[in-house]
């Protein structure tokens, strides 16, 4: 991965890019686009980007967008982006949950692969359909599970997979903040107001918003399904009408063990995602607001540490790297990881081809095991714990 991404004219150059929400107001919005941009991958010429023509309009031209394509609505949009010459190949969507499937639909109805913000959609109902939709279109359809791409959680699933760890028997993953350890959504907060309404966020308020991350994250490392899990969701905030809290233990295929917890009201945690696996040969530990080192203790021997770009990093995590040891990368980073990822793959489907086996990134399946994991979680609370079978 160079720091200077360039255009490829031999392959049809940058890819077009199109956006669903992200407008006025939506951080994850920005995200998407400085992501999509960092390795000069992506052309961003087209958004329905708001919840009204008018504030589409204007945060289209706040972006620079030409105004003949920011839609009033993403029907609008896939309809006439599907039919132009030089429409959109890929589209972002950065809605609330309840907003996902929709537009989903009906851009790869319109041939246009797809880019969607996880969890997939509300309901694992739901979210069956879009995969069937996905596999009949033939269209890339990707889920930005974002830490998926940091270097580090490369090398980790590298060693695992190497063996280096041993059988793996224990997983350890966690997820605390803070930001919602009070009433925040009845401020008015954008981002509070749709994250605890049940009919925006779906079934799922803390497990889905980050619970999901700290599942996937697990799944993706040890690459080892998770089977069944018992689970116990609370809701602290009084007036809340969603999970705040969340702890989970989870049975792996291989019969390894698991805990995870998710916590939005764990005062004194702002992003603390951490993960620790343990097998027959030793232990790995990775944070997520210390990205860029991963321990790891061979058994019998002294821990030490693994740097991003340094000594020991392999060529997993050397593909998501992006500049020398000792220079942080992170967030934003991570997240271009994945859109780099995601345009190999569809640069690769315009000369109808593969691409490279060492390219990964979250797929429509991943987005569903997700929604299998929120509704076997929400089921287990439901009945006092009761292992349930994702």
């Amino acid at each position: 991965m160079a720091i200077t991404g360039k255009d490829d004219g031999s392959i049809g150059g940058r890819i077009r890019l199109g956006m669903v929400g992200g407008g006025e107001g939506a951080f994850i919005g920005a995200v998407h686009r400085l992501a999509a941009r960092m390795d000069d991958q992506y052309s961003f010429v087209a958004g329905a980007l708001s919840s009204t023509p008018e504030k589409s309009l204007r945060s289209g031209a706040s972006l620079g967008l030409d105004p003949k394509r920011v839609y009033g609505s993403y029907e609008e949009m896939a309809k006439k982006e599907g039919r132009r010459k030089d429409g959109i190949e890929a589209v972002a969507i950065v809605t609330p949950n309840h907003m996902h499937a929709g537009p989903a639909l009906a851009f790869l109805k319109a041939g246009i692969h797809v880019i969607c913000d996880k969890p997939l959609t509300t309901s694992l109902k739901e979210a069956w359909k879009l995969q069937t939709a996905a596999e009949k279109s033939g269209k890339i359809f990707a889920v930005t599970h974002n830490y998926t791409g940091y270097p580090m959680v490369r090398q980790a699933r590298a060693m695992i997979a190497a063996g280096e760890l041993g059988e793996i028997r224990v997983v350890q993953v966690e997820y605390p903040q803070d930001w919602l350890a009070e009433p925040l959504e009845q401020t008015g907060q954008k981002q509070a107001d749709w994250r605890t309404d049940p009919l925006r966020s779906g079934a799922g308020g803390c497990i889905g918003d980050i619970g999901t991350h700290a599942f996937n994250l697990a799944e993706f490392i040890t690459n080892i399904p998770v089977v069944e899990v018992s689970a116990e969701l609370t809701t602290f905030v009084q007036g809340r009408r969603l999970d705040d809290d969340t702890h989970v233990r989870m049975h792996y295929a291989n019969g390894a063990k698991g805990t995870l917890w998710a916590s939005q009201v764990a005062v004194g945690n702002e992003n603390a995602l951490r993960i620790r696996v343990y097998g027959t040969k030793g232990g790995l530990s990775w944070s997520q607001e210390n990205p860029n080192y991963l321990q790891f203790s061979p058994i019998g021997k002294p821990t030490y540490t693994i740097t991003r770009g340094g000594a020991g990093s392999g060529a997993e995590a050397g593909r998501m790297t992006r500049i020398p040891p000792g220079h942080p990368e992170g967030y934003l980073e991570g997240f271009a990881n994945i859109y780099s990822e995601i345009a190999h793959a569809i640069r690769a489907s315009r000369s109808g081809t593969h691409p490279d086996a060492a390219v990964l990134f979250p797929t429509i399946h991943d987005g569903v095991k997700g929604l299998a994991f929120i509704e076997a979680a929400v089921a287990s609370s439901e009945k006092a714990g009761r292992w349930t079978k994702l």
